[in-house]
C-alpha cells in the first residue's frame, strides 16, 4: 500500500480529496508538467508505462494526490484525467490491483464472491500471479489484472500498445488452466466511458493470440468498469465482451 492511499471497506479511498488541475502535457513516460487552480505550474509524477492513447491531452482536467514523504523529487502523483465528455480515466495502473482486491475482500466481483482467502504477488514459477484464491470445496483459483483505459466510442480496448509481458501473463494463465485449476484474465476497466470490452488485435495481434488460446483452454476473461469520485475509486459493475 502506498503512503498517501488506503483500502477502506470495498473501495480504494484516497486519504484526503484529491487537488485539481489542468494538463499541460506528459512527457519521458514518467512526467507530466500540470497547472494548478492558483495559476502555478507543477512536475507531478506518471505512475503509467502505457502508451496512454486517448488520455492524455492537453488542456484536460487532472486529479492529483500529495505524498507526505519529503524525499520524493515530486510530491504530487497524477491520479485521474477528464476527457472533454466527462469521462473519469484512472491514470495510476498500481491501482488495478488494489481496487480489485478490495472488490475481492467484499464479494463485489460474482464469478469469485465464493472465495475467502485471498493472496496477493503469488509466486508461481519465474512470475508472480496477482490474486491466488482459495475456498472451500472450490478449486483454486489464479487472477490475472489488467488495467484497462483505452476507450473509443464506448468500447474499451486492451492493450494500448503491444505487450509482451501480457502475452507471457496469458500463456502462463493457460499453463495453470492446463494443470485443472481455475485461471482467470481481469480486465479493471478504469474510464467510466466504457460499456463494453474487447481484446485490441489490431495493436497486438501476438497478445490477442495468446489470449484466444488461453480462454481455450479454460482461462475464464472478465472485466469490471469503475466508479470515480474524489475521494475513491470503487470496483462497479460487470462489463460484456463485444462480439
Amino acid at each position: 500500500m502506498s503512503e498517501y492511499k488506503k483500502e477502506s471497506g470495498s473501495v480504494l479511498k484516497f486519504e484526503s480529496p484529491l487537488s485539481k488541475g489542468t494538463l499541460i502535457k506528459r512527457y519521458k513516460r514518467f512526467l507530466a508538467d500540470v497547472q494548478l487552480s492558483n495559476g502555478e505550474q507543477i512536475t507531478v509524477h506518471c505512475p503509467n508505462t502505457g502508451a496512454m492513447t486517448n488520455c492524455a491531452e492537453p488542456g484536460w482536467e487532472v486529479f492529483l494526490s500529495e505524498s507526505a514523504n519529503k524525499k520524493r523529487k515530486y510530491a504530487h502523483t497524477w491520479e485521474l484525467a477528464k476527457n472533454e465528455q466527462g469521462h473519469y480515466i484512472g491514470i495510476n495502473t498500481n491501482n488495478a490491483n488494489k481496487i480489485v482486491k478490495a472488490a475481492l475482500a467484499h464479494g463485489k466481483i460474482s464469478e469469485l464472491a465464493q472465495y475467502r482467502k485471498i493472496t496477493p504477488e503469488l509466486k508461481v514459477g519465474d512470475s508472480r500471479i496477482d490474486f491466488y484464491l482459495q475456498g472451500d470445496e472450490l478449486p483454486d483459483c489464479y487472477v490475472e489484472v489488467k488495467s484497462m483505459t483505452l476507450c473509443e466510442n464506448g468500447l474499451g480496448l486492451f492493450p494500448d500498445t503491444v505487450t509482451s509481458r501480457g502475452t507471457k501473463h496469458a500463456n502462463e494463465l493457460a499453463d495453470l488452466a492446463k494443470a485443472g485449476h481455475r485461471a482467470v484474465l481481469l480486465f479493471c476497466a478504469q474510464h467510466s466511458g466504457i460499456r463494453e470490452f474487447k481484446i485490441a488485435r489490431h495493436i497486438d495481434e501476438k497478445y490477442a493470440l495468446a489470449v484466444e488460446e488461453a480462454q481455450k483452454v479454460g482461462v475464464e476473461v472478465i472485466c469490471y468498469s469503475c466508479n470515480f469520485s474524489s475521494d475513491f475509486i470503487e470496483l462497479a459493475h460487470s462489463v460484456s465482451i463485444a462480439d
